[in-house]
């Protein structure tokens, strides 16, 4: 049974004032009664032949010092502990990514699980992580390195991969298609009968992984439907940057009519460049964007976007890390994870 409460000061040598970890030796003289029987006790062991007054006492002497048992100890007695490490990329963590950790950590905790995120912005081993927290399942956000998968293996951890397109390098590995998202934007905009396109991209640098097969995706649903290769232009989250990418979009015989972006922040950032030039959306350009973020509802006019529900995914992983640990046969995968938001935007 695990008792929160504070760390008891202590005199040092220098007779100053400190922090020590209450131990449950502390426990036992507190209670009266040996450190067995306060192991016993706070780990509910079952058949120990202890009165309830006892066990009574030693909880209540456990909360007074503020015991709180160390995590190590109790996954070196159960063999195995509690947590599942999700490794982060260097990504930014906005509105998306932050949903998913969300629903991620609900999820989980529903089955007893807790979640520590480690976003890697270093070079530094995943392998030096996942060896000194000792998790019982690892869910990567990207594909892992065989090296690192075969480690965790013989680790006896859990390796709970993911990729962002389906890749022949990781066959079977669960993907939610980015080059699909770009066909499904381009897709829209064309039944609604737009044929001269633009394309917002991304600048920053972090998200290569998303934005190239994305534009990539919109570039080969405009051939296959027989449209112009779309403009396209680099746009800043900010309202300068969606203004000054419009007259480009604008200047010429055939101007754009509708613009996909790379994310929603991109889409509203040219939302806003549309609108400081007295441009009407969607009467003389349509946007998309991708993700639907909570700002996409509020906007003025409210965004189209694909969803990629990451309420879906998280299930999915949750699920999959679930049977992992259990033995058990992989999850049936999520259908129409991505999904078409239409709203007064496109």
């Amino acid at each position: 049974m695990m008792l929160p409460g504070r760390p008891r000061p202590r005199v040092g040598r220098s007779g100053g004032t400190g922090v020590s970890r209450v131990t449950t030796a502390d426990v036992a003289r507190e209670s009266g009664v040996s450190r067995t029987t306060v192991s016993y006790v706070l780990n509910d062991t079952a058949g120990a032949a202890i009165s309830a007054a006892t066990r009574q006492r030693v909880r209540a002497a456990a909360e007074r010092l503020g015991y709180v048992p160390s995590a190590a100890a109790r996954a070196l007695r159960r063999g195995r502990s509690d947590l599942v490490l999700c490794a982060l990329p260097d990504w930014p963590v906005g509105p998306v990514i932050d949903s998913l950790l969300d629903h991620l950590t609900g999820e989980l905790a529903t089955r007893g699980l807790s979640v520590l995120v480690h976003h890697r912005r270093e070079q530094r081993p995943l392998s030096d992580l996942w060896r000194a927290v000792t998790p019982r399942a690892v869910v990567g956000f990207t594909a892992f390195s065989a090296e690192d998968e075969r480690a965790m293996q013989r680790a006896g951890i859990q390796a709970i991969g993911t990729v962002l397109d389906d890749d022949p390098r990781h066959p079977g590995a669960f993907a939610v298609s980015q080059t699909e998202v770009g066909r499904m934007q381009v897709r829209h905009l064309a039944a609604a009968g737009h044929r001269s396109l633009g394309y917002a991209q991304t600048t920053d640098p972090r998200v290569v992984d998303f934005a190239v097969p994305r534009l990539a995706g919109v570039r080969e649903e405009c051939r296959r439907l027989g449209l112009p290769a779309p403009r396209v232009r680099a746009v800043e989250v900010s309202v300068e940057s969606g203004a000054a990418a419009a007259p480009a979009w604008r200047a010429s015989p055939h101007p754009v009519t509708a613009v996909a972006a790379y994310n929603d922040e991109v889409a509203l950032a040219v939302l806003a460049g549309l609108r400081a030039l007295r441009l009407r959306v969607p009467q003389d350009v349509a946007v998309i964007g991708v993700d639907d973020v909570p700002a996409a509802r509020l906007s003025a006019p409210a965004l189209t976007t694909v969803s990629q529900s990451v309420h879906l995914q998280a299930r999915y992983l949750c699920d999959a890390v679930v049977a992992a640990l259990d033995g058990g046969s992989e999850p049936a995968r999520p259908a129409d994870v991505l999904r078409l938001v239409v709203r007064e935007s496109a």
